[in-house]
């Protein structure tokens, strides 16, 4: 049986996995890493760069992991093509730190801010932001479930906002932009589910953020990318390590930073420059998707997906059976064929496979298999 070839990257038929303990991994996060990047870091893990040690062992101030930190840095910049005028900041406190520090430096104490309310994430950072001043929330999709974005021309935007903040994916929704706000207001987004995973125009954006757990690597960092000009604005009497200013003049090491997580997003950097960039993971990923929704919407209401079509996300698949009496039966027998991860988050229910930069094409062809077998089964 040949590879299939999807966006310049060869795809192993998903009968022939080369390492046979390993599962396919669906989850939302913390999410399939590579398994070349992984191989690469157990060769390591030991003995790292001629140290004599593992990366794990050696200061974060010495000259080895310097130079690891300052190349991861470069590779980030090469694939989204970042301008000079970013600063690239390596942070510990997850994506949700950055709920509170986004309106710390961006609009101080007192001042006011746009929200997008999309889903559940921007719930969440829509709470943290209003202790710290006026959140106006320009639109809502909370009553609906989350199903979709509201066009911008609906959106009920401020005339002082400090900022627009946006979750381009919603996680646990499924729920995708697929266009940017145009606005003169710098435009703050939260990327975690969606950064390294197509090309991007930084340069449109103030800020992104983006947890490590999903296309970066293991939970514990997370990427602040941000205009210089929005630096400098934070208060004095806020805790330091969430200034922007602090961070990035001490190149993201006014403390020690997470130094595992920060060498292994470097590896996994490296590995898609490999792979031809985001450019070809954009392709890879769009097909993915649309191989995953179109058997879904081909199963005559067996499966189905509740987004609107133009808004349904690349990295997070949820789907709903027609009879929920057989979800369990549905989650446990597609764990024991080796398909982990695919219940549903706990507020929504049903299922919902995430397949980020790592899952390959084998692995929706193994989930459209099972899930051609299950409906067989108990239509």
């Amino acid at each position: 049986m040949s590879a299939e070839v999807v966006g310049g990257l060869s795809q192993a038929p998903h009968k022939s996995r080369t390492i046979m303990s390993r599962i396919y991994n669906f989850s939302a996060g913390p999410a399939a890493l590579p398994e070349a990047v992984l191989k690469e870091v157990q060769a390591e893990i030991l003995e790292w760069g001629g140290t004599g040690a593992s990366v794990m062992e050696v200061s974060h101030r010495g000259k080895p992991f310097m130079q690891a930190a300052a190349q991861a840095e470069q590779d980030l910049r090469d694939l989204l093509s970042i301008p000079e005028n970013y600063r690239v900041l390596f942070l510990q406190g997850g994506a949700t730190m950055q709920f509170s520090a986004i309106p710390l430096n961006l609009m101080g104490r007192g001042g006011s801010a746009d929200y997008a309310h999309t889903g559940h994430w921007s719930k969440k950072a829509i709470a943290d932001a209003q202790r710290f001043g006026n959140v106006n929330v320009v639109c809502d999709t909370s009553e609906e479930g989350y199903k979709h974005v509201p066009a911008f021309e609906q959106w009920r935007c401020g005339d002082a906002a400090a900022y627009l903040h946006i979750t381009p994916n919603e996680t646990i929704a499924g729920v995708e932009f697929s266009w940017l706000p145009d606005t003169e207001v710098p435009i703050c987004a939260d990327l975690s589910s969606t950064i390294l995973s197509r090309p991007i125009d930084v340069s449109k954006f103030g800020l992104i953020y983006a947890g490590a757990q999903k296309n970066i690597g293991p939970a514990g960092l997370t990427i602040v990318i941000v205009r210089d000009d929005l630096i400098g604005g934070f208060p004095a009497d806020e805790p330091r390590l969430m200034d922007y200013q602090v961070m990035a003049d001490s190149d993201s090491m006014s403390n020690t930073p997470p130094t595992f997580a920060w060498y292994l997003a470097g590896k996994v950097f490296h590995w898609l420059k490999k792979q031809g960039g985001v450019a070809a993971m954009a392709e890879l990923n769009r097909a993915k998707a649309d191989k995953l929704y179109g058997y879904i919407d081909q199963s005559d209401g067996f499966y189905t997906n509740p987004v609107a079509v133009d808004n349904r996300s690349w990295m997070n698949v949820p789907f709903i059976l027609r009879d929920d009496s057989l979800d369990n039966d549905f989650l446990s027998q597609s764990q024991s064929a080796g398909l982990h991860a695919l219940k549903g988050h706990r507020s929504v229910g049903g299922m919902r496979a995430s397949i980020y930069n790592a899952m390959g094409m084998d692995a929706v062809d193994a989930l459209i298999d099972f899930m051609q077998s299950f409906k067989a089964a108990n239509s």
